[in-house]
């Protein structure tokens, strides 16, 4: 397994981007300027040992060995051992509403890109506790197991979306049922269900699944991300909105936060409805109510004895930069010989 120490240094790659136009813009100017002096048959008489690809490729192994320098300073390593150890912490399953009403903007920047900066949040700040995610609208899907591999877990979340999803809609009692799966009772863990949600419920059996959910001893916390006053639902095209989502009848749709709905789950489930419009103040509020619950022991596998492998890309980096300084802009004997171009000869002139 692979972690990356310092995660700053990637912004290094910003520079290639800009290196490049750099040297595209100089091939251009050098290409005008040789024009200006001589045609570029008589240029070619005039210089004959230069050549094009020598320069093309000196700029090709500056700018890997550039990435390597950005690799080398981002240290990555390498978990050389998988080991099991004995660890204190809670279940918390994540369970994430992806209809298309997430694409809500009375929050900002949406009402799904917002759960998302709460969840993170949230994981940042756990140390022992195991994750797992739900994904639900019309129905549920499993997203990443019960594990402790956050950098995981933060990953897939990201990538989650609306259109992860066929049947549309927002039956939250989905996401209960298939929750309650996701925990091991061999594992004697307490267990905790966060659901983030405008809290619209279109299938109405939210309530007796989250009884169901806490004669099981599951505690349940809802986040509702959203307005009451609602919102429409955009529809997007290249990041612009082209128009907006609108029922049979050619109305325009707009969607509001039910906080009645989520607070009655929080309140079955023995936990508390928190208002996800502040993300900082939602994360402070779940980690408190967190920290309450009495964390029970639980074996985990985890990978130990990270090595460092950045000499890897600073040595291949060092390589390429003394490869560079012994290549030539001339061209090399044997590939002129080679004649790959079918160029003529003096003779054959």
């Amino acid at each position: 397994m692979f972690i990356i120490e310092e995660h700053i240094y990637f912004w290094g790659f910003v520079v290639l981007p800009v290196l490049l136009l750099l040297f595209l813009s100089y091939v251009y100017w050098k290409k005008k300027t040789q024009k200006k002096f001589a045609e570029a048959s008589l240029f070619k008489k005039l210089a004959p040992e230069q050549s094009s690809f020598k320069s093309n490729l000196k700029f090709i192994v500056l700018s890997l060995a550039f990435a390597c320098f950005v690799m080398a300073l981002v240290n990555p390593k390498l978990g050389t051992k998988l080991e099991t150890v004995k660890r204190e912490g809670v279940d918390i399953v994540f369970a994430l509403d992806v209809s298309k009403s997430m694409l809500a903007e009375d929050i900002a920047p949406n009402r799904l890109e917002k759960s998302k900066r709460i969840i993170t949040e949230i994981i940042n700040n756990l140390t022992s506790d195991r994750v797992g995610l739900v994904g639900y609208a019309g129905s549920a899907f499993p997203q990443v197991p019960i594990t402790t591999d956050y950098a995981s877990t933060k990953t897939f979340l990201q990538s989650m979306n609306t259109e992860m999803v066929s049947s549309q809609g927002t039956a939250i009692s989905q996401a209960l049922d298939l929750a309650r799966s996701y925990y091991n009772d061999d594992d004697q863990t307490n267990k905790v269900l966060v659901i983030l949600s405008e809290g619209e419920d279109h299938d109405g059996n939210a309530e007796s699944m989250a009884e169901q959910a806490a004669e099981e001893g599951i505690r349940i916390y809802t986040i509702g991300v959203g307005t009451e006053r609602g919102d429409p639902i955009p529809i997007k095209e290249n990041g612009r909105i082209q128009s907006y989502l609108k029922n049979d009848a050619g109305e325009t749709v707009i969607t509001k936060k039910d906080t009645e709905t989520l607070q009655k789950i929080a309140e079955i489930g023995n936990g508390s409805y928190i208002d996800g419009t502040s993300t900082s103040e939602a994360v402070e509020e779940i980690l408190g109510e967190l920290q309450k619950i009495e964390k029970t022991e639980f074996e985990a596998k985890q990978f130990a004895d990270f090595k460092s492998k950045y000499q890897w890309f600073l040595g291949f980096g060092i390589f390429l930069v003394l490869f560079d300084i012994l290549l030539l802009e001339r061209k090399t004997a044997w590939i002129k010989r080679l004649n790959l171009f079918n160029e003529r000869t003096k003779d054959e002139e």
